[in-house]
């Protein structure tokens, strides 16, 4: 049986088809030079069909780059990593770059030793992420020779920190609870010493009218069921609509409503933070919550080190983006999205 093979393609197949120069189809593959929209379109367009895979050693050499990121995290599970490098993934796919993701554990020595894997690899720059905000990042990343991002975490004020807007989404939760008229408010949240549980409570306070009640515990489902029968077995007038720091609280909170023969929502709303969704689609009655949207915040890192491997100049400091509300039966108000 007579074997088959294929020839790789190269630049001068794709340059001949276009109807270019050799270094006017490497321009426009690499979106260097000037090269018009059409022409650079047309270019791709033609690679794309005849097959050519540009060769990643050559590439490199040329622009000095390796075309590959990585992102260091201190999130063992991935819940909140694995959407936010979903999102850098998405800005950075169409530039041909890579991500490698390496997860520290929480170990310094781990996270020292993957940093310097990333450094030998020649990296064009570093994302690292964290599970909480005021988490101090490593202090190997201060004074390295390649663009390092922040997000999901505060860096140093000359770099750019991507971090979700705590106070506008705790501010989107109480609001949609006072326009369906719900008045007694209370908020149960996690530990007292994590900077968004603060930042949202403060919110909360900010935005209510009546005697703001706030209770500090666990992130946990545990912590939601225990708050909840701490908050209903007080006396005087009993809340109408609880806002929980997270969605797991939030199904605790549920758990010890319909203990006390309470209904969700035609007793009392509620509504949580996060929007993870193995938790939030699956409460019953599903849940109203707030979501960070981890995956915009990723997509807005991936633009940034890119823009930063490419020598251009991006705002500093930190960058605060908007959450939004996922309104589900919880409480009693399908459908709606109000914004602030």
């Amino acid at each position: 049986m007579r074997k088959i093979f294929h020839r790789r393609r190269t630049l001068r197949d794709v340059a001949l088809a276009a109807g270019v120069s050799i270094s006017t189809a490497s321009n426009a593959l690499n979106e260097t030079g000037r090269v018009n929209i059409e022409t650079r379109d047309k270019v791709k367009r033609i690679a794309q069909e005849i097959g050519f895979l540009p060769n990643a050693l050559a590439r490199s050499l040329l622009s000095k780059r390796s075309f590959t990121i990585g992102m260091i995290t201190n999130d063992t599970y991935g819940r909140l990593t694995l959407p936010m490098a979903a999102g850098v993934s998405e800005a950075l796919v169409d530039h041909g770059i890579s991500v490698f993701l390496c997860a520290t554990n929480n170990d310094q020595r781990l996270a020292t030793s993957h940093l310097q894997a990333l450094l030998e690899k020649q990296v064009d720059g570093i994302i690292f992420t964290a599970t909480r905000l005021d988490l101090e990042p490593p202090v190997e990343l201060l004074n390295l020779p390649i663009p390092v991002v922040y997000v999901f975490a505060q860096g140093p004020n000359q770099n750019v920190s991507f971090v979700p807007d705590d106070a506008q989404g705790a501010r989107l939760a109480v609001t949609h609870l006072k326009r369906l008229g719900y008045s007694r408010i209370v908020h149960i949240t996690g530990p007292q010493d994590y900077l968004a549980a603060r930042i949202r409570a403060e919110t909360y306070r900010e935005s209510c009218d009546r005697s703001p009640e706030v209770f500090f515990g666990d992130w946990s489902e545990d912590w939601g069921y225990v708050a909840t029968e701490k908050v209903f077995s007080q006396g005087g007038k009993q809340p109408d609509a609880i806002f929980c720091g997270s969605d797991e609280i939030a199904r605790g909170v549920i758990d010890a409503l319909r203990d006390l023969d309470l209904s969700v929502p035609n007793d009392v709303a509620v509504v949580g933070f996060d929007n993870w969704e193995v938790i939030s689609r699956q409460t019953r009655p599903p849940l109203t919550t707030v979501d960070m949207e981890l995956k915009e915040l990723g997509r807005q890192a991936g633009l940034a080190i890119l823009a930063l491997t490419r020598d251009e100049a991006i705002d500093t400091g930190i960058q605060r983006l908007s959450c939004s509300l996922v309104v589900r039966e919880s409480c009693g108000a399908e459908g709606s999205h109000p914004q602030v």
